[in-house]
């Protein structure tokens, strides 16, 4: 098997350095280099749960359903890149930054790849039925919108929409594994979550814009051009006032907010400091999410402990 690093993956990564050779092509494809995605996938899941907790009053984090999380946030992640490089294996060969990932230069067989999801399917499966019924059926309702996700980019300006949809999933979760149903606290922590998400991933796609215009791929960095950091501001601004309703419908305390209006303050940073012609500065800035979803975790924790 034939090993080739992938243009865009961090040099000398954890895969590259320490995984078989045989393994590297299939962590490459499950982006096992690049956890940044499954933070982003997490993160909201540990939101909710943590909101759910502080909205019964409880002193401790449910510490299980935080670890089963994020091994399902892995493996769904590793699922969701699999099928989708399955599905965008032409358009990902017309790319620069994606033609060395591993369908397109060959590394691994489409017939391998399907073998390889499923395989990550399962170990998401596992995880959801460890929960309560209601979560296993939400959780199922997600695969719709991952399903529909890679073919949006063909037809609509609004991909990243879709991808809020799905990777924001987990904002619902948390709260339903806790009560086994849903309320208006999770739904808005879920809408909040979307605009976030169309945010940063304007940021992302601002790297591929001359690309994408070539193969025809539709985004919102290209709708929006020099304006998108008007716009990337304007979402995450929405998406700060939804979280702060979804908080004083969940009833939270003071260092839930203070954890908010910390993580906005870092989302601002990203709007002043993002650039449209700066392909390696938005990828700094989008990777930089994961600090702002810690932020406002840890918000949400302290007003558990404290």
């Amino acid at each position: 098997m034939t090993d080739i690093n992938v243009a865009d993956a961090v040099r000398g990564n954890w895969v590259d350095r320490h995984a078989p050779v045989w393994l590297r092509p299939y962590g490459r494809l499950a982006r096992w280099d690049r956890p940044i995605g499954w933070w982003l996938l997490l993160l909201p899941c540990w939101w909710s749960s943590a909101m759910a907790s502080n909205a019964l009053g409880e002193t401790m984090p449910h510490i299980g359903q935080l670890i089963l999380f994020t091994i399902g946030a892995i493996a769904m992640r590793g699922a969701g890149c699999t099928y989708n490089d399955i599905v965008d294996r032409d358009l990902d060969a017309g790319v620069a930054r994606t033609r060395s990932r591993p369908i397109p230069s060959g590394q691994v067989r489409v017939r391998n790849a399907k073998i390889f999801l499923v395989l990550q399917a399962l170990v998401g499966l596992a995880v959801l039925l460890s929960l309560n019924w209601f979560s296993v059926v939400l959780g199922l309702c997600s695969l719709l919108v991952v399903a529909a996700y890679p073919f949006m980019k063909r037809i609509t300006d609004w991909p990243q929409s879709v991808l809020g949809l799905a990777f924001s999933w987990g904002a619902l979760m948390g709260w339903a594994a806790i009560f086994g149903s849903l309320s208006l606290a999770p739904l808005l922590l879920y809408a909040g979550g979307v605009l976030w998400t169309i945010g940063y991933d304007t940021i992302y796609a601002l790297q591929d814009k001359e690309d994408d215009a070539i193969m025809g791929v539709r985004s919102t960095a290209r709708l929006f051009g020099d304006r998108a950091p008007l716009f990337i501001g304007l979402f995450y601004a929405g998406a700060v006032v939804l979280w702060a309703a979804a908080f004083w419908r969940a009833g939270v305390g003071l260092p839930s907010y203070v954890g908010l209006g910390l993580g906005a303050v870092q989302l601002g940073w990203q709007v002043a400091t993002v650039r449209v012609d700066d392909g390696e500065g938005a990828l700094m800035l989008f990777k930089s999410n994961k600090i702002f979803g810690f932020i406002l975790f840890a918000g949400l924790l302290a007003d558990i402990l404290l």
